[in-house]
């Protein structure tokens, strides 16, 4: 289980990483308008992406 979590872990950091590698300027762009939305709606969005990534891992499992 655990080679399983890091290799699902090491995915997300190769993941994460190519749109910052491929846009730097629009990645920066985009963290900078991230910053100026309020905790409210960051709150629904990560509720949003966990239950998603929850249904699908249900799916795919």
């Amino acid at each position: 289980m655990w080679q399983e979590l890091a290799t699902a872990f090491c995915l997300l950091l190769v993941i994460e990483g190519i749109i910052p590698f491929l846009y730097p300027r629009r990645w920066r762009e985009m963290v900078m308008l991230l910053a100026e939305v309020d905790d409210r709606t960051m709150r629904m969005v990560g509720l949003g992406s966990m239950l998603l990534g929850t249904a699908l891992l249900y799916v795919v499992h």
